[in-house]
C-alpha cells in the first residue's frame, strides 16, 4: 500500500498546474492501493478552497473521492505519539512526522511526497519517494 501526501492529490485535482506533474499525480492515484490521513484531506480541502475557489458541494465530492479511493488513517493518540518518536529519530518536521506515522500504522511501504527526502527509509519498511523525479 502507498500513502500519498497532499501535494500529490492537489496536482491531480487542480487544472492549470504543471502538466507533467499532474499526469504523474493522476497515475499515482489511479494505480490504487492507497492510504491517506485526515491531515491530508484537510490540507487538500483548504488549498482547493484557497487556490481554486472550490465551493462546499465540490469539496464534499472531493471528500467522498478520498474515502472511495483510499484507506483513511484517523488521527489518534497512537499516531500522534508515533509521530513524536519519529520526529526526533529522523529529523522530520512536526507535520511530516504525522504523515509518516499514519503511513506506518496503515502498513504502507511507500510514502509519495514532493516535500520529503526522496529515498529515506523509515523503520526499515517505509520508503519516501518523490514521484516527480526522473
Amino acid at each position: 500500500m502507498r500513502f500519498l501526501d497532499s501535494n500529490i492529490w492537489l496536482y491531480a485535482s487542480m487544472r492549470g498546474q504543471d502538466p507533467g506533474k499532474r499526469r504523474k499525480a493522476m497515475a499515482s492515484i489511479r494505480s490504487g492501493g492507497l492510504a491517506a490521513s485526515i491531515q491530508v484531506i484537510n490540507e487538500v480541502c483548504f488549498n482547493l478552497v484557497r487556490k481554486a475557489g472550490y465551493d462546499s458541494p465540490r469539496l464534499l465530492r472531493v471528500i467522498d473521492a478520498f474515502y472511495r479511493r483510499a484507506v483513511i488513517v484517523p488521527t489518534t493518540r497512537q499516531t500522534i505519539t508515533k509521530a513524536v518518536e519519529l520526529r526526533g529519530r529522523h529529523s522530520l518536521s512536526f507535520w511530516d512526522s504525522q504523515l509518516v506515522a499514519c503511513a506506518l500504522l496503515a502498513g504502507c511501504t511507500i510514502l509519495e511526497s514532493e516535500d520529503m527526502q526522496d529515498g529515506l527509509v523509515i523503520e526499515g519498511t517505509l520508503t519516501i519517494r518523490n514521484p516527480f523525479t526522473a
